[in-house]
Parts: C-alpha cells; sequence; structure tokens
C-alpha cells in the first residue's frame, strides 16, 4: 500500500531553518497533489503548504508565508518543505499528505494517504 515516511524534523532555535523531507512509494507519485500538516497538543489538524502535482501551483497558510517553502521533487518520489526564520509557535509534528487529485486543498479531507509525522521543535 502507499506509504509516506518523512525526516528531517529535530530542533532548530528561533531564527534558524530546517529542511524536512517526504519519500513516497507504493502509487505514481508524479500525478497528485501533496501538502504538508502540522499537529500540535491541544489543537486542531493545521494545514501548512500544498503542491500540484506539476509544481506549477503552491499555497501557503497565513502563518507561515514568505518564510516556508514546498517543493517536489518527482523523480525521487519526494516531497519537501524549507523552513525558514522558525519560530517558537512552528513546534508541532509535522505530516505529510499525499491528494487524491492532482490539485490542492486545504482540507485534510483531500487527502488520502498521511505518513507518521516528524516532531519539530522551535526553541526561544
Amino acid at each position: 500500500q502507499v506509504q509516506l515516511v518523512e525526516s528531517g524534523g529535530g530542533l532548530v532555535q528561533a531564527g534558524g531553518s530546517l529542511r524536512l523531507s517526504c519519500a513516497a512509494s507504493g502509487r505514481t507519485f508524479s500525478s497528485y497533489a501533496m501538502g504538508w500538516f502540522r499537529q500540535s497538543p491541544g489543537k486542531e489538524r493545521e494545514f501548512v503548504a500544498g503542491i500540484s502535482w506539476n509544481a506549477d501551483s503552491t499555497y501557503y497558510a497565513d502563518a507561515v508565508k514568505g518564510r516556508f517553502t514546498i517543493s517536489r521533487d518527482n523523480a525521487r518520489n519526494t516531497v519537501y518543505l524549507r523552513m525558514n526564520s522558525a519560530k517558537p509557535e512552528d513546534t508541532a509534528v509535522y505530516v505529510c499528505a499525499g491528494g487524491r487529485w492532482a490539485t490542492i486543498s486545504t482540507r485534510a479531507d483531500w487527502y488520502d494517504y498521511w505518513g507518521q509525522g516528524t516532531q519539530v521543535t522551535v526553541s526561544s
């Protein structure tokens, strides 16, 4: 079955940078939109960023615009999230999601496949 595996999380100081990766297997990666969500204790799952199947369109949550960049390498079946100017409020478990269609959505129910998540902690 389809699997998404995140990596690259860890501890970073405020103002620093981090790059998360999500490797996909089990289906044709290039035909579907991909997204990143994040979860923290006591909060609902939050959309962070999305990218269309051919990377001609991206969309970001207001909280991360200008700081985060989503990209993909279809040849490697991998999607990335580059986090710049990290803030303590970015602390969360970041989860990779695979869409069932080629276009982006901010809705969690648009996505069929989910990774296990990778913890990002931003210290003050």
